[in-house]
């Protein structure tokens, strides 16, 4: 039997259902900025990844088929079959997949701060072997470093501190079995096979997915994807949080 992953939903039942799911080392909680606005249009519902969280952690290593398939029974689970989704990072890379192998599933699809392929691997097998080495606390403070711009983490010093948590709270195996699902993700060639109207939002300061070449080589591949480029880090939907909400609304109507 697929796992089950955790789930929390908010806003009206009969409305337009947005899955969203966020990044490694983040928990459902990361969309907290982002919640209120849209539970206002919509029946929101964020999931945690296997090994975070509260979701389960089955062996590894993970592939991103698996992380997807654990997605659709969580969908099934609750009775949902054509979705809106919202991913980051990570949840980016399992939409992408969704959005190509699995299109009668997702109707529009918004891909934040993601990849759709990584040029240097060895930034995984080194971030694989940190967590062998020292568990996920080891390299917390370094992962989150990368999500908000130093200037925004100065002044929300508790965000950050809550965003270490997270990744300290990180399953170790669950952790590193999605970085070797990571490490080894390539969708450049499935990218013109998705069909949802595609937003991809970057963050003007992400250095785990720069804009170029990640955010472009999305949007180049995928019919008719528009880029947005939003100020922040990795992920710059917290720190740009209304704008993008506004994004979000307008393209998921």
């Amino acid at each position: 039997m697929t796992d089950l992953l955790h789930t929390r939903t908010d806003g009206p039942e009969d409305g337009p259902v947005l899955v969203m799911l966020g990044s490694l080392g983040s928990t459902l909680d990361m969309w907290e900025p982002n919640v209120p606005a849209l539970a206002e249009h919509f029946r929101v519902v964020r999931m945690d990844h296997l090994g975070h969280g509260s979701s389960p952690v089955p062996p590894g290593p993970y592939t991103m088929q698996r992380l997807a398939e654990a997605a659709l029974a969580t969908l099934d689970s609750l009775d949902l079959d054509r979705v809106l989704w919202c991913g980051l990072s990570l949840g980016g890379m399992v939409g992408m997949y969704l959005g190509s192998e699995h299109p009668d599933r997702i109707a529009r699809l918004v891909l934040c701060c993601t990849s759709a392929a990584f040029p240097d691997l060895s930034v995984w097998r080194q971030r694989i072997e940190a967590v062998e080495a020292g568990g996920t606390t080891s390299i917390a403070p370094a992962v989150v470093e990368r999500w908000y711009t130093a200037e925004w983490a100065g002044q929300h010093p508790d965000v950050v501190k809550r965003a270490v948590g997270w990744v300290s709270d990180s399953s170790d195996a669950g952790y590193k079995a999605c970085c070797e699902a990571i490490e080894v993700w390539d969708h450049r060639d499935r990218l013109g096979a998705v069909t949802a109207p595609t937003l991809v939002i970057a963050g003007d300061e992400d250095l785990a997915t720069p804009v170029e070449p990640h955010a472009r080589t999305i949007a180049a591949g995928i019919p008719g994807a528009h880029l947005e480029v939003l100020h922040g880090g990795h992920l710059a939907t917290m720190q740009s949080a209304e704008e993008t909400n506004r994004l979000l609304v307008d393209h998921f109507g």
